[in-house]
This record gives C-alpha cells, structure tokens and sequence, in this order.
C-alpha cells in the first residue's frame, strides 16, 4: 500500500559538520584551486577547480564549524600596523598564503522534497564570501559580520549529492582587532513549502498597561508559486511553561503568485510576565500560515515583554523602575577557539559578567552572532546592539537592515547603535545625512528603539552627534565638559557608549615592557581612558548619565596596548581571555553588586624582597576593613563609597589577612598566604554533564597549586592534556597576552599543551554525538596528574545533514 508520508512544514537543519577545508592564495591561481580558471562567471557551472562538483577535496582537512583558520596560524612578528593590531596573524593582504579559505561540503536533500522552497542560511562569515552550490555561483557576501541567507531552490539536487563551496577572502579587514577568517559561525538548510513566513518575517511589540499589556504581531507571508493562494494566519501565544496563553486568527486574505503580504494582529495578554534581569521570561509567538484548511507553515518566534525609556535627567528605566546602565564592550573572540565560539561559550561568558555585576553588553563594533543575544535573552542582560560602521549606498544599507530584522525581536536589546569612533565624517553634514538615513531605516523597522553611536569627538553637537536620540560619549576625558552639553541640550539622553580603557595583567603587579605586561593597580591607562574608581566616580555624581559601558569586558586578541610585540593581545579586560577575573574584576564586583565582596592583592609570594615595603591593596563593600601580616594587626580603615584601602607593608613571608566588617561585626575575611612550591594539578569545570550533541562544551580550569592545595599565583607549568571518551579539545588557552603558544593543535597525534599563566590555564572540551563519561588527564612533569569526568549525556539535538 502507498502511504503518503507527512512531512514537517518548516525544517531547519544544522550544517556545522562534514565540511572539507584548505587555504587557498590571493595571488597565485594554480595554488589557489584554479579559481579565475574556466569562466567562472562567463557560464554556470563551468567553474574550474575548487568550485567545480567534481573536484577531488579527499586530501582537505576535515572541520566542523564554527571555524577560525586565523587562530590556527602561528604569530608572526609584522611592523605593519593593521597586522599587530590584528594580534600578529599573517591575515591580510601582505599574507596571501594564509588569507584566503575554501570550504567544501556534500549533503543530500531527499526525492520528497521536490517542490519545497529550500535555502542555506549563514549566521556569519569573515570575509567576501562567495557561494556556489552543485556549480552553480549563488552570489557574493561582502560584510564579516552579517547574517545572510541564499535560496537554493532552483539548483539542487534530489537524485544525488550536492557540493556546496565557499570562499571566503580575508585579505581586507574591516576592523582594527582580531577578526578571525572563514566561516565562523554557523550554517543552515531551511525547508518551506512555497507558502510560508518570510526570513525574519515577523516583530511583536508589547505596550505594557495596568495588568496587561498589548501586543502588535507584524507577520510577512510570501507566496513562492505560481497560483494565487487565500491565505489565513493563526497567531498563538505561549509562556515559558508551554501553556498557551492568547490565540488570534487573520481573516482569509488573497496573496497573488510570487508575492508578499502583511498581516498585522491584535493580542491582549492579562496579568503578563515581564522580562528583567533577574527574571527574563520569555514568550514564544507560533505563527500558522494556512491556503484554506491546509496548513502550510509553522514559525516560532521567542519575545519578551518589557518597556524601556531613557531619560535626559535620570538615566535609563525598564519596566518603569530606573536601571543605571552598568555595562561592558566585548569583541567575539575567546581563549582557544579565536572567533569560532561555541554556542555554550557565548552562554558561559555572560554568565561570567552577571557574576561580576554587569548588566549591559554592547556588541563592539559588529553585529554579534544570534547565540550571544540568546544568551542575553535567557540570562537577563541588556544589549546595545551596534552596526560595523556609518555608511551609504545599498550595501550599507542592506547590511542595516540585516541586523535590525534579524534583531528586533530580542528583549534584550534597549538601544541601536550605527557606529562608532567614524572621525573622518561624523562632524561633517555629510555624516550627518548618512546617520539621517540609518536612522530612519531603524525607525522604519523598529520604531520602538532609540538609536545612538558611539562618538569620540568632544562636544560636537553637529555631524552624527546631532542627529543621534541618545548621545553616546567614548571617554569623559576626551570629551567636552559634560555638565555644559547637558545644560546646553537637556532634552538629549546620555551614555557612556565606551569608558575607562584601564590596563592590566592578571596576576602582575609591576609594568614590564620587556615581556609586554601591565601592572594590576588600577593606574596604567592610554590617555584618552582612566582608571575604573577615576571614572566611577565620574559617573556617579551625574545622574543624567544613563551609564556607562566599560572598555571591555574579557581581553581580545589584538590591539596590543601598551606594548606590542611580544604582546599580542589587549589588555583592557575585567577579565582575562579566558574568564579569569583580574583583580579590578573585584572593584566592579564590590559596587555592582549586593554580595559581600573583599579582595586583596597582591599575591604574597615575594622571594628576594624581604623587609622591602609592598603596595596592597583592598576590594570591598565593607564598611571597615582591618589587614593582619602574621598575626599582627596593621591597623583598621574605613571603606569610603566607589573606593579601596591600600597600606605599605614590609614583605615577610606567611599570611597577609584582611577582615571586613560591616555594623562592628565581622562578615568576610580574605587571605594571601606564602606558598610552597609546585606540587600538584587541579582541574575545575565549568560544568561536570555537557549535551551529547556534537556541539556542548565545558570549559576546564586548570590549578597549579601547592601541597597544602594553594594556587601557585607565579607557577609557570606546562601542562599537557589527554581526552579519552566521547569528546574532543577544541582549544586551550591561559590569558597571557605575550604568550605565542598554539591554542589549537591540528593533525593526528599531536599533543595538546599550554604553560601556566600565573598559576592558571585552561582547555575547552567539546562532546561528540555518544553519550557516555568523558575523561580529561592532565600532567606536569614533577607534579601530581589530575584527572576530570565529563559527562555527556543523550539530549534531543539540533537536525542536521
């Protein structure tokens, strides 16, 4: 008997595996697969080489995405600016060996899906890329940081494999840091019957009311087919429990062939749940598209409900309730991976800067992956989502309004951002009627967000500045004198888009040129930045600044500041770029929070300066805090608001303890002992049960500490690691932003090490698609072995091919 077999209305599948990869040349054809051979362009599919189906691609290396082949390379001394900026990889035009990157996947599409409209969506690739699918050239992306989708309909095959190729062209950069090359984010093969809801097709708005709120549901729907359809559309509302809370449906409403139509509905939900902070409940929006009882589309949107509002006197408000803005500036890339994140890694470093108190992320200076605002969203963090640069003309344009469809629906973001720092043009007319223009595409598309840029240009109120809602200052210092703009224009919300800048190395306490470190005391900084107390206190005493968003939150690669070479990475971090917390992680923690913060530094390992006087110093919300050397008191200090307690003491060797007290009573005590020499290894993981899903991974610190169990804060170990079980590393790492050690180490039998930083390094592991008990060995010579278990346990994971 013949049984039709129903099949899903929308599939999406995840294209991460399987893919064959090999550096091309920007300069020489034949080592660059023949590209420019055989007309590429003159005729479909007579492309030679690399694109061409048949192309032999069995001695590439295998890779699953995200990929960054720009981490893989080894550092390379350049005197070429845009290079060291770009942490000394040979990326860039001077490198045409190591600048261009070919990618080659087969995946099949089965018989049944014939007359489904297919594409192949990527979240993101640095850069020009150029698609081709089965030969067929399928167009040229230009932006490394946009999400861009192709439809595949008209080329695909259904009685046999298809090869999809990319090429992606890293030769240009678009920024002044690390970028990464290829494809790094991830990629997806989206199934629809010919009627269905467009890319990005839908955007809810929420008006909050006394026990209500009311939502507006925009929904595009495309008709791909040759015959006008009647097209009715179902919108349901379910909260974060899967109980379906509001249903509307659209009267049937005529959509002619290979045209478009917009819906926009109506929906009251009573006694609704706010996304906040500390409570980001989210929604899902299920929207059925119907040609008369047929059912021919389901897409899921996730949304929040929430108001936000700035304020010219008084700052930023959600939910009605006033929220100082208490952000940071992050690029994208990570210890042991470069740019290529996993998707749990986005998770785990917004988890890292909710510990530390941070509230705010600002998407420096690209439009982010879609995993970080869904870590945004689910954590309960608020985002000022920022474009590449302030341009003109329709590749801009397109690239705007990219991020803002893609975009529009996360609760987490309060504000839109067209810029940053654009000096060439953002005092002139010229830049004036550029921020006009991507200002009012935003307001066409999001008429619910203000829009602001990031400006470094003193108190120029003309330009980009002028036209802005919300004033978006990089550094007070720089800037003009903020009390006179604001009187001068008190109708205009403020913001620190980009503060501080304040340098320093975990664990070192004194600059070190030679080796391309920075002392930790909150006091080195460039001259346009400060130290974080300098401009805390700033900001604290103006109440009509909304916040601040401070420079930044982890280290990144590239911009090595204040030195270069050996340096290869910045060094403005709260943390390092591992997640290490450095110590001035400790001030904002004291300030931003409500938990109990003491810390004090520096470490009290100090051989050969016996008697000598040591600068330490103190992190707290204490009111009172006392410091013992061996037992001895060295005398009880108050705690002034937004500061820290420092005293001199002669170095000898034992224990330097610190007391907080808050009412006469005490409430936190904090030590720095003298440790013994290295003995043994620890190993922490973020997460001891990871998804057996191929893509999970969990981020193991590693200890190098004493007899007694003491982190070693000088030790300098090399540890090598071991995997057994279903898992893999995918990278190690150890925050030292002088150190040119591999974090990945590529081909069978290699050995996975990294050396001590301060007593600390890292390796990421990732799971395989096998549940089971994942073993993690490491070793040190002349140490005590540590071994970990990960486990990898079966979950639904996403569809593939």
């Amino acid at each position: 008997m013949n049984r039709e077999i129903k099949q899903p209305l929308r599939e999406r599948f995840l294209m991460d595996s399987g893919w064959r990869f090999a550096l091309g040349h920007a300069s020489d054809i034949k080592l660059d697969f023949g590209y420019w051979e055989g007309k590429p362009f003159a005729k479909q599919a007579e492309g030679r080489g690399a694109i061409h189906v048949k192309f032999d691609d069995s001695d590439w290396r295998e890779v699953s995405l995200p990929h960054d082949w720009a981490v893989e390379l080894d550092f390379e001394y350049s005197d070429d600016n845009d290079i060291n900026y770009h942490g000394y990889k040979p990326i860039g035009r001077p490198n045409p060996a190591t600048s261009i990157g070919w990618y080659r996947k087969r995946f099949e599409v089965a018989k049944e899906d014939e007359g489904k409209r297919l594409s192949i969506e990527f979240d993101g690739i640095f850069r020009d890329s150029m698609i081709w699918l089965n030969g067929y050239y399928l167009g040229r992306h230009e932006s490394g940081y946009t999400s861009f989708r192709r439809d595949i309909t008209d080329c695909v095959k259904f009685d046999g494999p298809n090869v999809l190729v990319v090429r992606a062209d890293a030769s240009q950069v678009e920024g002044w840091f690390y970028e990464g090359a290829g494809i790094y984010r991830h990629v997806w093969l989206v199934k629809t019957n010919p009627m269905h809801v467009a890319h990005w097709g839908t955007y809810v708005v929420s008006e909050i009311g006394d026990g209500f709120a009311d939502l507006t549901l925009q929904t595009m729907v495309v008709n791909e087919d040759d015959h006008a359809k009647a097209v009715t559309i179902e919108s349901a509302i379910y909260d974060a429990d899967g109980r379906r809370v509001a249903t509307v449906q659209s009267e049937p409403t005529p959509i002619g062939s290979w045209k478009v139509c917009e819906f926009n509905q109506r929906i009251r939900l009573e006694q609704p749940w706010l996304w906040d902070l500390e409570s980001p409940h989210l929604y899902r929006l299920v929207t059925t598209v119907k040609d008369g009882e047929a059912e021919t589309d389901v897409y899921v949107t996730s949304f929040g409900i929430r108001s936000i509002r700035f304020d010219s006197d008084q700052g930023f408000f959600l939910n009605g309730r006033h929220v100082p803005i208490r952000g940071v500036c992050c690029h994208q890339d990570h210890a042991g991976v470069g740019t290529a994140l996993p998707d749990r890694l986005q998770f785990y470093r917004i988890e890292k800067l909710k510990e530390l108190g941070v509230n705010a992320y600002r998407t420096s200076h690209h439009p982010p992956t879609p995993e970080l605002l869904e870590a945004c969203d689910r954590l309960g963090m608020l985002v000022m989502d920022e474009h590449r640069q302030v341009g003109c003309g329709e590749e801009f344009e397109g690239q705007l309004r990219s991020l803002v469809k893609r975009d529009r629906n996360h609760p987490s973001i309060i504000l839109w951002s067209i810029g940053n720092e654009e000096s060439g043009i953002q005092d002139t007319e010229a830049g004036a009627r550029t921020a006009r223009t991507m200002k009012r595409i935003v307001n066409e598309l999001d008429p619910t967000r203000l829009v602001s840029y990031g400006g470094n240009n003193g108190g120029q109120s003309a330009g980009i500045n002028g036209v802005v809602d919300v004033r978006g200052w990089n550094y007070w210092k720089i800037g003009a004198n903020l009390d006179e703009y604001h009187n001068d224009h008190p109708q205009t919300p403020m913001i620190g888009s980009e503060e501080a800048s304040t340098l320093c190395t975990r664990g070192i306490y004194e600059n070190d040129e030679e080796r391309g470190y920075v002392s930790s005391y909150d006091e080195n900084f460039p001259g346009w930045g400060s130290g974080a107390e300098e401009w805390m206190k700033y900001y604290a005493e103006r109440p009509y600044l909304a916040g601040a968003f401070v420079w930044t939150g982890f280290d990144y690669r590239g911009e090595p500041l204040p030195y270069r070479w050996p340096c290869i990475s910045s060094q403005f971090g709260m943390m390092d770029t591992c997640g290490f917390p450095k110590d001035n992680y400790y001030y904002y923690q004291s300030w931003w929070t409500d938990r109990t913060v003491l810390h004090l530094f520096p470490h009290w390992n100090w051989p050969g300066k016996e008697g000598q006087d040591i600068d330490v110093r103190c992190y707290s919300n204490c009111e009172e805090v006392e410091l013992f050397l061996n037992g001895r008191s060295l005398g009880m200090k108050p705690m002034q608001h937004l500061g820290h307690l420092s005293w001199k003491v002669p170095y000898e060797p034992g224990a330097l303890v610190a007391k907080g007290y808050r009412n006469g009573q005490e409430i936190a005590s904090a030590a720095r002992e003298t440790t013994g020499v290295p003995a043994e290894l620890r190993l922490l993981p973020d997460r001891s049960a990871i998804d057996a899903d191929g893509e999970d991974v969990s981020s193991i610190a590693v200890q190098i500490v004493d007899a007694l169990g003491r982190v070693i804060p000088t030790a300098d170990n090399e540890v090598v690691f071991t995997v057994t079980g279903p898992g893999v590393l995918i990278g190690v790492g150890n925050g030292n932003p002088s150190s040119h050690e591999p974090d990945k180490y590529i081909g069978s039998g290699t050995v996975w090490k990294r050396r001590a930083f301060n007593g600390l390094c890292m390796a990421i592991v990732q799971s395989t698609k096998q549940a089971g008990d994942l073993c993690i060995t490491a070793e040190s010579p002349g140490l005590t072995a540590a071994k970990v278990t990960i486990r990898t346990e079966p979950c639904v994971s996403y569809p593939s091919v």
